[in-house]
């Protein structure tokens, strides 16, 4: 009697499922994270690094992630991705983030709080503070400080951004140049291992320039994901960072460079999908 040949067709269209599935896993994973790493990955779903080089690949190629070394993030170098999307990546991370800095602001102190999802989550930490004054260009903000006893909320005037009610323009400048605060709470898009912070539109970034000018201590508050992440328009070096708040901080480049410009670096610990 003659063998019987196993059925290749069968067998590969498991194999395409379960590759299917892999993906569908790793795009969750870099979403909650904000970034995935290959040894990570490999660990994860027990297979060989270089077979989770080639998924990163194929869902780099298909625009679903952005390959940097190392691993993959969840957006590309040149557009930055959706509000909506961004409020949904590294949530838990953020939160960390958003706490650890909240506490580095002592009741009784005034602040600028930018644009940006982990800024918020520092905002919604703020709530129990006293005796603060904030100044935001974010309508996220306004909306979760307004109300709040021992909070004066003041909204910075200006054009509105609809895609992220973020107030920016000539206006939102002119009006933030008329305070001088403690301290500014900013966020990033991206930043260079050697120190250059990093975002995707113009408008955005001369807003950030202003609030630094105009504060005397500035938090830098960033997930691991947005470091060693591309972005095309310098927003300014670490230089005019006072404190850098983040989950993991793993690139000894960037270590150096926050020391060597006296950066303190608050890691929170959360996450480690990097």
């Amino acid at each position: 009697m003659a063998a019987i040949e196993p059925d290749n067709g069968v067998d590969k269209a498991g194999a395409d499922d379960a590759i299917a599935l892999r993906h569908r896993q790793i795009l969750a994973l870099a979403r909650d994270a904000g970034s995935v790493a290959v040894d990570d990955l490999a660990d994860r779903f027990e297979v060989t690094p270089q077979t989770i080089r080639k998924d990163l690949n194929i869902l780099a190629r298909r625009s679903m992630l952005s390959r940097v070394h190392g691993g993959a993030i969840v957006t590309s170098g040149v557009d930055n991705i959706d509000y909506g999307t961004r409020r949904t990546v590294a949530t838990g991370a953020k939160a960390a983030i958003g706490k650890a800095a909240a506490g580095l602001i002592p009741n009784g102190a005034s602040l600028f709080i930018n644009i940006g999802t982990t800024t918020e989550a520092v905002a919604s930490h703020l709530v129990h503070h006293r005796d603060l004054m904030v100044v935001s260009n974010n309508l996220n903000v306004v909306d979760i400080l307004n109300g709040c006893e021992g909070i004066d909320m003041i909204v910075v005037g200006g054009q509105v951004r609809q895609g992220d009610r973020a107030v920016v323009g000539a206006l939102a400048m002119e009006f933030i140049r008329s305070f001088k605060v403690d301290y500014a709470l900013i966020g990033a898009s991206a930043i260079d291992p050697d120190g250059t912070l990093l975002d995707f539109a113009v408008d955005e970034v001369q807003v950030t320039r202003t609030l630094i000018q105009h504060a005397r201590q500035v938090i830098l508050v960033a997930d691991c994901s947005k470091i060693g992440r591309a972005a095309p328009v310098r927003v300014g070096s670490l230089e005019a960072i006072d404190h850098l708040v983040t989950d993991r901080l793993a690139d000894a480049t960037l270590r150096e460079a926050c020391e060597r410009h006296g950066v303190r670096v608050v890691e929170t610990g959360f996450g480690g999908e990097s």
